[in-house]
């Protein structure tokens, strides 16, 4: 049974839909978090040289694979190679719905924020208070688990109207919706008193930090953060039209991309400055960290609406995405049809995903190698999944189909010869290195 393939209605709507997958939770918190631990301004250099150099190739491969075989990461490898290298692309269609089942569960924190900065909540001074509030709230058995539905529901919506009329559509809406967002709270960080040092932290370069630790946590962010390793940028390039350019297209989603991290910096750092809040807070800087700003604010109950409202934004464009990949093994492979696909992988990965949404309150004590059960599925995918997902892209592309890749790339010699190089020893290498400084 076959089915007619979708494809994207623009170049423009892809780049968007593209770089919203690109841009997630982590863009928001966990870039300025990294470059607070690893020496600020010189960190971000490394990260902006790693994004537009292997990023863009990895990225260029995967949309160039996507848009060849006109079909998702199973059927890219099934068609082009054939033998086991299938599996490669079965694993990244297992990573996306263990990392949809888990991410949902954080994408449903911001939910259940954005109706408590709404209801103002959450607007105090008092940290020991947003402490306590959050602990609760992850840990409360009914609401955690009603929030990770409701976003799954949201990711519902938006994917099962289709490619074009579903994914396009709110991308072309969300992406400009989350940029103005952050742009309206970057102009009300500035203006606080002392804010310019975070600026000062975030963006001039302490070359005396450097080392080599911080060389691979930035190679890792900058690959990892662009979404590549599971296959959905090859399943977002598998709806691009043949004659769309694919490295002015991946340009424009690394630079996108790029652009949302220094962004959020500048929305992050001169506030917690600003306020003598720490900076490598992690997680705990989104939900207990940013309210106490908020809270000191003139229309602080504004800002804190929009803040959340933001990160709710940004974990739809990741999600959608995400779904997208996991649905194209049966959109593709099996022929099956649109709805019934999306409804049955959203029921899954809500039941799959409630273990995670309960691992911080009634299931805290089950643990394996002393990790929570949320602990374990972001490990497995982020430090194992992606990672070997990465190695296996890169090396098939290198070795096994690099005639198809070289016929379709439209590079200059010189530009195709280091695409080459780059797919067949240092993107494998360099992912390696990662792979086992993770592990």
């Amino acid at each position: 049974m076959t089915t007619t393939r979708s494809s994207w209605g623009s170049r423009f709507g892809f780049i968007f839909a593209a770089a919203g997958s690109a841009i997630g939770l982590g863009a928001i918190w966990k870039f300025p978090y990294v470059t607070a631990m690893n020496g600020g301004g010189v960190f971000l250099l490394l990260f902006l040289l790693f994004s537009f150099t292997l990023g863009l190739a990895q990225m260029m491969v995967e949309f160039t694979l996507g848009r060849t075989a006109q079909t998702g990461p199973v059927g890219v490898f099934r068609r082009l190679a054939g033998g086991a290298w299938p599996l490669i692309g079965l694993m990244g269609i297992v990573a996306g719905f263990v990392l949809y089942s888990f991410y949902s569960v954080v994408g449903g924190w911001t939910f259940g924020y954005l109706l408590l900065a709404l209801e103002g909540e959450i607007l105090t001074t008092d940290a020991s208070a947003l402490q306590a509030g959050f602990a609760n709230y992850v840990s409360h058995p009914l609401w955690p688990v009603a929030s990770h539905g409701a976003f799954i529901l949201a990711t519902l919506a938006i994917v099962i109207a289709g490619v074009e009329a579903g994914i396009e559509r709110a991308s072309k809406l969300l992406m400009p919706c989350l940029l103005a967002m952050m742009l309206i709270l970057i102009a009300r960080s500035l203006t606080l008193p002392g804010a310019w040092a975070g600026v000062v932290a975030f963006l001039q370069p302490d070359f005396s930090k450097l080392t080599p630790a911080m060389v691979v946590d930035a190679l890792g962010l900058a690959l990892f953060s662009l979404s590549l390793g599971t296959g959905g940028m090859i399943a977002y390039g598998s709806y691009v039209k043949r004659e769309t350019p694919v490295l002015r297209s991946a340009a424009w989603v690394v630079g996108l991309s790029c652009l949302v991290a220094i962004l959020s910096g500048l929305m992050i750092f001169p506030a917690l400055f600003a306020f003598g809040l720490d900076p490598a807070a992690g997680p705990g800087l989104t939900f207990m960290t940013m309210p106490v700003v908020f809270a000191s604010l003139p229309f602080g109950q504004v800002f804190a609406v929009l803040f959340f409202a933001l990160l709710a934004v940004a974990a739809l464009t990741s999600s959608v995405s995400i779904l997208e990949l996991i649905a194209t093994l049966f959109l593709d492979e099996f022929g099956w049809k649109r709805r019934p696909v999306i409804l049955g992988l959203s029921l899954a990965v809500f039941v799959c995903g409630i273990p995670a949404a309960l691992s911080f309150g009634p299931l805290a004590d089950v643990q394996w190698f002393g990790k929570s059960i949320f602990d374990v599925m972001d490990y497995s995918v982020s430090n194992v999944m992606m990672p070997l997902g990465g190695i296996g892209v890169t090396l098939f592309a290198g070795w096994r189909v690099w005639p198809v890749i070289a016929s379709q790339s439209a590079l200059p010699p010189l530009a195709l010869s280091g695409l080459k190089w780059s797919c067949r020893v240092l993107a494998p290498t360099a992912i390696a290195i990662i792979l086992l400084k993770n592990l």
